[in-house]
């Protein structure tokens, strides 16, 4: 099958007598404070004349952070109504209006609402663009301090066991770095299956919070992480978004490098506490 240019405009035999269609617009959000956001969302926000957002209530708060006003309807976009909204949201597309597609946090369609939407615009032949922000897989990625010329992201993990187990046992023989997202209240039980199938002297990091007041980067191997998220669970839990980076097999001087780091940041913390 040969690639499809989906046109700027649907010729006017195709449109069925309407002035033409609407613009379809990604809009990635500040994944911590909301003046990390660009102009052009502000400006966005402004003008669509429908919002489709994973939370009303959120993307209220940021357009109210930025000083913008909502002029145009805006409506839930979440996974349970995932599939029935983007039937929708063609429709007013297909009727001229600019739909803008927002998420709590980073870009839509990463491991967010909105890859079905897109799909079916495309298929309908709508303009899609994107306004393109701050994402929580390239932003991890770039701190951890891994290799990042090759990286695969993996965004949650299965939630069965047996599925777990069996992603985990296929990554653990992946050469690349990978980047996986997870629920505050599983971190500690992810470590722990990631250090059974990777190995305890793999290394990877923990970002938790990521550009938000809160921020905090916790490198070292999977022995190491496993037994500092046990202890956070002994005094209430990690708390906030968490995203996980972890070594490709064979980084064998990734590893060396982020246990001397770990050693440094110890060596540090003693320093700096006595």
């Amino acid at each position: 099958m040969g690639t499809r240019k989906t046109p700027d405009r649907v010729p006017a035999e195709a449109r069925g007598g309407n002035d033409g269609y609407g613009v379809l617009t990604l809009a990635g959000v500040p994944i911590g404070q909301a003046q990390d956001a660009p102009a052009r969302l502000a400006e966005a926000l402004a003008s669509a004349d429908v919002v489709a957002a994973e939370d009303t209530r959120r993307v209220r708060q940021l357009a109210a952070a930025l000083n913008v006003r909502l002029s145009g309807r805006v409506v839930s976009y979440y996974d349970v109504i995932e599939v029935r909204r983007a039937a929708e949201l063609v429709t007013e597309l297909q009727a001229g209006r600019d739909v803008l597609v927002v998420t709590d946090a980073g870009m839509p369609a990463i491991s967010d609402p909105g890859y079905r939407l897109v799909a079916a615009a495309a298929a309908a032949g709508i303009r899609i663009t994107a306004l393109p922000g701050p994402s929580a897989v390239t932003t991890a990625l770039a701190l951890s301090g891994l290799p990042t010329d090759r990286f695969c992201f993996e965004g949650f993990p299965p939630r069965k066991a047996g599925e777990r187990a069996r992603r985990f046992s296929e990554l653990a023989a992946d050469p690349r770095t990978q980047v996986l997202f997870e629920s505050p209240r599983r971190v500690a039980e992810t470590l722990a299956e990631l250090r059974a199938s990777h190995g305890g002297d793999r290394a990877a990091v923990v970002c938790r919070e990521l550009t938000k007041t809160h921020e905090e980067i916790v490198r070292g191997s999977l022995d190491e992480l496993t037994a500092w998220a046990a202890g956070q669970e002994a005094s209430g839990g990690v708390r906030g978004e968490i995203t996980l980076v972890v070594a490709g097999i064979g980084q064998a001087a990734v590893r060396a490098a982020a246990r001397a780091a770990a050693r440094e940041a110890r060596r540090a913390q003693r320093h700096g506490g006595g």
